[in-house]
């Protein structure tokens, strides 16, 4: 069976074929990086993260970009708040979200640029709309994208301009010959840090944030790549403007299929900082481990909106210890994947079909079960491969049945004194390679150990 995926653009699942045979050009909207990542943030990595793993599996070589925006009117504000450099903010975010993106077992993307680095690939990008009459000046000294000019928009949000205008509320034009016109260069204010001015042929001034994932997927991917993913809030107007500014300035589609994970709510009501009902990444670890927060969100498909709560928390984390339970009974033998065997063809067909995560997380309780019920080493070992596909399963399932989340009451402290106490249960069992694997777990939490004839003390370092 060949992989289908589900392409916005068409509204429809296509059978997939990478432009190049054999290889993959993926490009994927990353943070903007002015505060710690929120559990949002966190189902757009995993998702993508398991996208990439299957076109991987798939035997396609595959090239991922993942930008980071580090400058915007929110990065700016905050460090003004902050009373510290803009650098100095969005340096500090970045080693966050990599933080928080390792622990959810993220695979770091081939590339990661920083809008910053390509400013001058922006600006050829706007010279070139400007040439081909699609961008215009303003009085106040911005550069704007003229939409009435490029006859495609519209058509990845599968609006007409009519209707567009329609829902717009009254516009403050600002310069703009349109309300749906977009800035593509914003003009200096004399206010702003001089970190955030950069001179051009249109004055001094910064970015708009549209034209940075046009010019550095342009950059790194080509003018016409194979993938391009986010979550469904940027399909309108983001996605839509760099469809407008890629395909106005190179004439060619930009990317084939473009992919856009669901909403997160919180107890059924969308997050939102002014609700009360927003979590940070961080936040959550402090009740769930990290596998857990990935397995919650990898059983469910990465299109249907994802309800997140305490409830469906606790039952993501008695469902990964079932699966544990089968590892931990029956030590899994080191196999390589038949995919003709029956269980991992049913999780090919799963996979192939735009990703179908919860039908393959029900392969693996499926064969947990035949785990259990035949003791076969080499099904175990099937199991805990699989997994190993979605990004699960990989830790010792003595470590994770013994050691509890962060805990469940969210005491990290009972979390650090448990994982010492299986450590010396693994050191008592001469299992130096497992306590050697939590000590290395401790020390990525930051906890520092100091073994004595009395026993183990830790500290944080």
């Amino acid at each position: 069976m060949a992989l289908r995926i589900y392409n916005t653009l068409a509204r429809a699942l296509q059978e997939f074929q990478p432009l190049t045979p054999g290889q993959v050009r993926m490009y994927v909207c990353g943070m903007t990086v002015y505060d710690f990542c929120h559990i949002g943030h966190a189902r757009s990595m995993v998702a993508f993260d398991v996208v990439q793993r299957w076109l991987k599996q798939s035997g396609l070589q595959v090239h991922y970009v993942r930008n980071i925006t580090d400058i915007d009117d929110k990065i700016i504000r905050r460090a003004t708040e902050n009373a510290e450099s803009i650098r100095a903010l969005t340096d500090r975010m970045i080693d966050a979200l990599h933080q928080d993106a390792d622990a959810l077992g993220i695979e770091r993307p081939q590339a990661e640029p920083r809008a910053t680095d390509h400013v001058s690939g922006m600006l050829k990008l706007i010279a070139t709309l400007e040439d081909k009459g699609l961008a215009y000046r303003s009085a106040n000294g911005d550069v704007n994208y003229a939409v009435r000019k490029f006859a495609g928009y519209g058509k990845l949000s599968g609006k007409s301009l009519d209707e567009l205008h329609a829902g717009e509320r009254v516009a403050v034009l600002d310069g703009k010959q349109d309300p749906l016109d977009f800035v593509l260069w914003k003009s200096a204010k004399p206010d702003e840090p001089a970190e955030v001015k950069w001179d051009s042929a249109f004055g001094s001034g910064r970015p708009g944030w549209h034209i940075e994932c046009s010019a550095m997927a342009c950059s790194l991917l080509g003018e016409s790549f194979d993938i391009h993913g986010g979550g469904a809030d940027l399909q309108f107007p983001h996605h839509e403007n760099e469809i407008a500014q890629s395909e106005g300035a190179f004439g060619v589609p930009m990317a084939r299929f473009w992919m856009h994970n669901g909403f997160i709510n919180v107890d059924n009501v969308k997050m939102s900082k002014s609700l009360g009902n927003f979590f940070t990444i961080r936040d959550v670890f402090k009740q769930y481990r990290p596998e857990e927060v990935r397995f919650f969100v990898v059983r469910s498909h990465y299109r249907s909106p994802l309800n997140f709560s305490d409830q469906h928390l606790d039952d993501a984390r008695a469902s990964l210890k079932r699966l544990y339970t089968a590892l931990q009974a029956v030590a899994p033998q080191p196999v390589s994947i038949d995919w003709s065997q029956p269980y991992a063809a049913r999780f090919k067909a799963a996979m192939d079909e735009d990703f179908g995560t919860p039908e393959a997380v029900a392969v693996l309780f499926d064969l947990a079960a035949e785990v259990n019920r035949s003791q076969s080493a080499e099904l175990s070992g099937l199991l805990k491969a699989l997994g190993g596909v979605l990004g699960l399963l990989q830790t010792d399932p003595l470590v994770f049945l013994q050691t509890g989340s962060g805990d469940e009451n969210g005491n990290e402290t009972a979390h650090i004194d448990a994982l010492i106490a299986a450590r010396a249960a693994a050191k008592a069992a001469k299992d130096f390679a497992l306590a050697d694997n939590i000590r290395k777990q401790l020390s990525d939490m930051g906890v520092v150990l100091k073994d004595s004839a009395q026993g183990t003390v830790w500290e944080r370092a």
